[in-house]
């Protein structure tokens, strides 16, 4: 792992949207196709508007969430909205976008058909990640019921998330994909999850899911 600071955040997401841009480009040199799973939440906003004007060949990557809420696509709370809003527009618009949540369905029902779309895209070629103070990554939360079977080394592609601190059930990618990832970042801005990092470097993933995908990491940081 390593951790690169910014004088401020306007200057990370400037930075950041390069370097996915060259590892994007540089990955489509020896693939058909790329997967890149991205974020929702506001932390990835800024970086998004950057990339989406990247001049790639967009037609030829496949972006996901690394988790959704079960909401509608056109909630508030939906990753999917925000990448749509902000990542998928301008050049970028040319990608095709794989969802983890198809609404009508019960999460458990949709799995299999989501999974069938994410195996062919293995291994991620490019990775974004954010991190709660909780130090939690994805919808992989401390002491939620299932972590342990989402963090194994067997564990399938996706996991249905039902974590207590939070209103709707969600579908995450789970450990494997996301370590598996060939290119990895992670996104955090202020003291708080500086502090909270240092912390998930010292504890299990049980503790801590973000220690689960640290390895080879790069991790970008402002105040």
């Amino acid at each position: 792992m390593k951790i690169q600071e910014y004088a401020d955040r306007d200057m990370l997401a400037i930075d950041v949207a390069n370097v996915l841009a060259g590892e994007l480009e540089a990955a489509l040199l020896h693939n058909d196709v790329v997967a890149f799973a991205v974020p929702g939440g506001t932390t990835p906003g800024p970086i998004f508007d950057s990339l989406c004007a990247a001049d790639l060949e967009w037609e030829r990557v496949r972006v996901l969430p690394t988790d959704e809420r079960c909401v509608p696509a056109d909630s508030d709370r939906s990753n999917e909205r925000l990448i749509r809003d902000r990542l998928l527009t301008n050049r970028a618009a040319a990608a095709d976008y794989v969802p983890l949540y198809i609404p009508g369905k019960t999460p458990e029902e949709v799995l299999p058909q989501i999974e069938a779309l994410i195996e062919p895209l293995r291994p991620l070629a490019v990775l974004v990640l954010g991190m709660g103070d909780d130090m939690h990554t994805a919808s992989l939360f401390p002491g939620m019921e299932g972590l342990a079977q989402a963090l194994a080394s067997n564990a399938p592609a996706l996991a249905v998330a039902r974590p207590q601190t939070q209103p709707e059930t969600r579908i995450t990618l789970t450990g494997p994909v996301l370590d598996g990832a060939l290119s990895k970042h992670l996104v955090i801005y202020g003291e708080k999850k500086r502090a909270a990092l240092e912390r998930a470097m010292s504890l299990p993933p049980e503790e801590a899911p973000i220690a689960a995908v640290l390895d080879g990491m790069t991790v970008h940081w402002a105040d």
